[in-house]
C-alpha cells in the first residue's frame, strides 16, 4: 500500500462497533478527526505560530493538538519518539513520512480511545502502524502492527497481536486483535477486530474521507460535529450502561502490562 500525505487534513466519516459475544450490540456514529504529518506537528510546535488552518499546536485554541497527549507524553518532539520505537522493533525500513490520525482537543478537552500512526518508507509504502490505545482509567498502551518480515503492508492485509491491555470492563484481557488498514491521500479505513478463541467477539471500523484542513473546514466541523471528544466519552459510558442492562459480565481491571508497547 503506497500513499503520499501532503499536509494536514480533516477526515470526516463514521465509527462502527459491532459486538457479537456474549450478546449482540452495535452502534454507528458520525466522526471527525485529523490527519497530520508528524514532521509538520513538530515543525509547527517549534515555530511559535498559533491557529494555523484553525488548529493550534501546543497552544490553546478552538481546536488544538498538544504533543503531551501522544507518544512520550512529556511534550517533546513526536517524530524522534516514533522513530526510536520503530528502530527498537527492527523497523528502520519505515524511514519515510509518519502520519498521525487523532482527535484534536476541542476547547481544551480530548479523549482518544485510539490514535493511529501510519509509518511509511521513502517510497510511500506502509511498513508499520502504531495503534496508541487509551482507556478511561487514564492508562495507555501501544500495539505496533507490522509484518513479521517487516515488508510492505498490503491494503486490507491481516496483522495480529495478542490482547494485553484492559479497555472495556465487559471483555477480559485475553484473545487477540486483528488489524486491517487502507490509506490513500483521499480516504482512510482502520479496522480492528477482537477475537476470543478464534471467534469474532467485536468488530470495529473507523472510515473517513480526507480533505485539506483550513480555518473554514475546521469551523464547519466544529458546528457539524460539536464536542467530538466529549461525545466519544459520553457514548462510551452510555453503551457501558446498556451492556450492563443486558447482563454482560463485568471484569475487574487488571494491572497494566509492564511493557508500554506490544509488537
Amino acid at each position: 500500500m503506497s500513499t503520499r500525505v501532503s499536509g494536514p487534513a480533516l477526515c470526516v466519516g463514521q465509527v462502527l462497533h459491532r459486538r457479537t459475544l456474549p450478546v449482540g450490540h452495535a452502534f454507528r456514529y458520525p466522526m471527525g478527526f485529523l490527519r497530520l504529518p508528524v514532521s509538520w506537528v513538530d515543525a509547527q510546535a517549534g515555530s511559535g505560530a498559533r491557529g494555523l488552518r484553525g488548529l493550534s499546536v501546543d497552544a490553546p485554541g478552538l481546536f488544538s493538538l498538544w504533543r503531551r497527549d501522544h507518544g512520550p507524553r512529556d511534550g517533546s518532539a513526536l517524530e524522534p519518539w516514533a522513530r526510536g520505537l520503530l528502530s527498537r522493533h527492527g523497523l528502520d525500513c519505515a524511514d519515510g513520512e509518519i502520519t498521525l490520525y487523532t482527535l484534536p482537543r476541542a476547547l481544551g478537552h480530548v479523549f482518544n480511545p485510539v490514535s493511529f500512526w501510519t509509518c511509511h518508507d521513502r517510497a510511500g509504502r506502509l511498513r508499520a502502524v502504531i495503534c496508541e490505545v487509551s482507556n478511561t482509567f487514564g492508562e495507555r498502551h501501544n500495539y505496533l502492527a507490522a509484518r513479521p518480515d517487516a515488508g510492505p503492508i498490503a491494503s486490507g492485509e491481516d496483522l495480529r497481536a495478542r490482547k494485553v491491555f484492559h479497555v472495556s470492563p465487559f471483555f477480559p484481557v485475553d484473545g487477540e486483535y486483528r488489524f486491517r488498514f487502507h490509506e490513500t491521500s483521499e480516504r482512510c479505513l482502520f479496522r480492528v477486530d477482537y477475537l476470543r478463541g478464534g471467534a469474532l467477539a467485536l468488530a470495529t471500523a473507523l472510515s473517513a474521507q480526507a480533505r485539506p484542513a483550513s480555518r473554514m473546514s475546521m469551523l464547519r466541523a466544529f458546528v457539524r460535529l460539536p464536542w467530538m471528544a466529549a461525545a466519544v466519552l459520553g457514548r462510551i459510558h452510555l453503551h457501558a450502561l446498556r451492556l450492563w442492562w443486558k447482563g454482560v459480565p463485568f471484569h475487574r481491571k487488571p494491572e497494566p502490562p509492564a511493557e508500554g508497547t506490544t509488537r
